[in-house]
């Protein structure tokens, strides 16, 4: 160590005081602690701790003192754990600040981690050098150019993404809903019999009118939340944003369609065109999602489950490999004097081993044969197994995504009291 004298150096972490030989800093473990041997001046030690005490010869860091604790029994003995009772997520920064990775835990706090960061997709980016950061000494008491346009896009931002998030924001929310709702009563009255007739034309009319103001206001919707995001690129890419583009879409690709080739055209694949564009409204109703934490939960538990999901669509799968191949050799390819043709083949079973697996049992087909009936049996009481083994992961799963959300609207909603009060 070139700065500071004396045989040995102390640190102070959170008041907690560690003394070290000087030249021990030299290979220390810790990348931030081992930085102050080449520390020339007290102005390069001031950019590793936050403060410095000449006469003692000690170094302060502001810092949780029992997570450097734990951290320093791993210098000792080479194993890493996280502290009880404090969050994965406060101890990984305080490893990050440090000089560790994730890859220095134990396993099983890796997976605790793992787990931790992908519910609450918190990723930690680089830190900052000191003196950099725009809140430093030259910037105290002064306001950003284009601060104020700033800080009315982050309220325009959240007041279309978040409902709870002011008094305008409900307004919005609630206008939304109802054109929705309105979309999609106007969606499911033009399947009616009574509306195609020539007659109703005029009625047939009013609901395009009715169906192109509720577009024009979606759209405008969506407009207005791409131009106050702060990453375009994420916008596009979320889910919801996503399933708002699908909703919107077909309207003005069935219009350009009814333009170019007629709305009574010979073309009959694009009359079928139109037809599933225009169904493909019915995914106004996903909207909903942004506005009700229930379908909010549901979204994001599977999200968080799509192993679980996966996991428990291979043992659909699997066991129905098993038995339809079984049902339909018991029940066709065996002489056993009566063939049952609705198991003519692998495939045609297939179908009865997944509405028994899952007790729907819809009685279309049903096995007629002794060993049959003991396979249908096996089948039945396999797939309550297999359906209930990954449910306990998702229930959980659900459970604490539904008790984040309300966290999280609970404070919007201490916010918009704070600003109706004042």
């Amino acid at each position: 160590m070139n700065f500071g004298r004396g045989p040995s150096v102390v640190l102070n972490v959170g008041g907690t005081r560690y003394s070290f030989a000087r030249e021990v800093l030299k290979d220390f473990p810790l990348r931030r602690v081992s930085r102050l041997h080449g520390c020339l001046s007290e102005q390069d030690v001031l950019e590793v701790c936050d403060d410095y005490d000449r006469e003692r010869n000690e170094y302060f860091f502001d810092r949780h003192s029992e997570a450097f604790g734990f951290i320093m029994l791993y210098v000792r003995h080479g194993h890493l754990r996280f502290v009880p009772h404090m969050c994965e997520l406060s101890f990984y920064n305080e490893m990050i600040y440090w000089g560790l990775e994730g890859s220095h835990l134990d396993y099983c706090c890796q997976r605790r981690l793992d787990d931790r960061m992908s519910e609450t997709c918190t990723y930690y980016a680089a830190e900052e050098p000191p003196g950099e950061p725009a809140g430093g000494p030259e910037g105290k008491g002064r306001r950003p150019a284009g601060a104020e346009g700033g800080k009315w896009l982050e309220r325009m931002r959240r007041t279309f993404e978040e409902p709870t998030s002011s008094v305008a924001a409900q307004v919005l929310a609630t206008v939304s809903i109802l054109f929705v709702i309105v979309s999609m009563v106007v969606l499911c009255a033009s399947t009616l019999p009574e509306w195609r007739v020539p007659e109703n034309r005029s009625v047939e009319e009013q609901s395009r009118i009715i169906e192109a103001i509720c577009i024009g206001w979606f759209t405008a919707e969506c407009i207005v939340r791409f131009i106050v995001s702060k990453n375009k690129c994420e916008f596009v890419r979320r889910p919801l944003n996503i399933i708002d583009l699908l909703a919107i879409t077909p309207y003005y690709i069935s219009v350009l369609m009814t333009v170019f080739t007629g709305e009574n055209s010979q073309l009959q694949r694009a009359g079928v065109t139109l037809r599933v564009l225009r169904m493909m409204r019915i995914f106004w109703v996903i909207k909903l999602a942004r506005h009700f934490i229930g379908l909010q939960t549901l979204g994001l538990t599977l999200k968080r489950c799509y192993r679980e999901m996966v996991m428990l669509l291979v043992f659909i799968c699997v066991a129905m490999a098993i038995f339809s191949a079984l049902s339909q050799l018991l029940e066709n390819g065996l002489d056993l004097g009566t063939k049952n043709k609705d198991y003519a083949s692998i495939p045609a079973a297939c179908w009865w081993v997944i509405i028994s697996m899952t007790t729907v049992g819809y009685g279309d087909m049903c096995p007629i044969t002794v060993p049959g009936r003991i396979l249908g049996g096996i089948c039945v009481v396999s797939g309550i197994v297999l359906l209930a083994l990954p449910i306990t992961f998702i229930y959980h799963s659900f459970v604490q995504c539904y008790h984040e959300l309300k966290f999280r609207s609970a404070r919007y909603s201490r916010s918009l009291s704070a600003e109706f009060l004042n």
